[in-house]
């Protein structure tokens, strides 16, 4: 029998392929929107409500006779700490208020995080485990944090999941877009020392997998978890999977020194706040940009409900420019 699921942040990269995702599995979508929020293509039968995370009126029809929510809702970009404060905590916390007013037989709900609430790791094999203590090094790492705080605060009351993903990557992202720009140009530009970095990555239809096991498994209410491939990759690595179906011939590596960064950061950040618009980059993150091992662990997942990501690196880029160039981006 299918369930209502309610998706919060649809208009987004990860939120259009959970739609897809869910509509394939002929579950009923309801979605909640901004009212200047635009609507592009949308899976056939999904129910929108509008409004806005300060009126309870709106969420509580969102949340009502919902079986599930997905909470994606949030910003990745603002002009200061009360910008993200605002933008990824409040919403959280109206969000479970109205679950518990008015949907207290919520069967789950799922805030996706994000591995910069908990800060890089140490090293770069083994990466971040949930249980480690947070260390974010960005507002926008904290304000996730103090996000899982709020949800957490409620879990005796709601059956709920965090997810942290790390980079996610795939058809319609538009971040990991400007590195197969540069690549395409026979130029890789890197925050930091190149050499040592490592990160980990995920295909965007594997962390929609991830997420709705997640939201579906017993045993994962009330827990964090990584959702994240199998192990963590280099530049190296990424260079040589688009190599193949970019057809670069030659690369100029440049590494940007972190002095260099934060110089960069300080200038344009100071112009976004000055302009009242948020910045592409400031020293904030710049703080982000300049670790060395921004890897977690994907077996605290796959123990408790069989999660592990299915793509290659490979076929994951191959696919991704392959959209890219089909929609004309690349």
């Amino acid at each position: 029998m299918s369930e209502t699921i309610l998706v919060t942040g649809s208009t987004g990269f990860i939120g259009a392929r959970l739609l897809q995702k869910l509509s394939e599995e002929g579950e009923k979508i309801r979605i909640f929107l901004r009212s200047e929020s635009r609507v592009g293509a949308l899976p056939d039968s999904v129910e929108i409500v509008r409004g806005s995370f300060g009126d309870v009126e709106s969420l509580a029809e969102a949340v009502r006779g919902t079986d599930r929510i997905i909470h994606l809702a949030g910003v990745t970009k603002a002009p200061d700490e009360a910008g993200y404060l605002a933008g990824n905590v409040m919403p959280a916390r109206h969000l479970l208020a109205a679950v518990k007013l008015y949907n207290p037989a919520l069967k789950r709900f799922v805030y996706v995080s994000s591995l910069t609430a908990v800060g890089p790791a140490s090293e770069g094999i083994h990466g971040v485990k949930e249980s480690d203590p947070p260390r974010p090094v960005s507002a926008y790492g904290r304000s996730k944090l103090q996000a899982e705080t709020v949800c957490m605060e409620h879990s005796a009351q709601i059956p709920l999941t965090i997810v942290r993903p790390p980079a996610v990557y795939g058809p319609g992202d538009k971040d990991v877009l400007q590195v197969f720009l540069m690549l395409s140009r026979g130029l890789l530009v890197s925050p930091g020392k190149a050499g040592k970095q490592r990160f980990s990555m995920i295909y965007v239809d594997d962390l929609v997998d991830g997420i709705m096991m997640a939201a579906r498994s017993p045993q994962a209410a009330g827990r964090v978890y990584n959702i994240t491939s199998p192990c963590s990759w280099s530049w190296d690595d990424v260079i040589t999977a688009a190599q193949p179906v970019l057809g670069f011939s030659r690369l100029w590596k440049v590494s940007l020194p972190r002095s260099l960064l934060y110089l960069i950061g300080t200038v344009i950040g100071a112009a976004g706040l000055f302009g009242g618009t948020p910045p592409l980059i400031n020293r904030d993150k710049v703080n982000e940009l300049v670790q060395d091992y921004w890897v977690c662990s994907p077996v605290q997942a796959q123990q408790d409900f069989g999660f592990t990501a299915r793509t290659t690196l490979v076929d994951g880029i191959s696919k991704t420019i392959e959209w890219y160039r089909l929609k004309g981006w690349l």
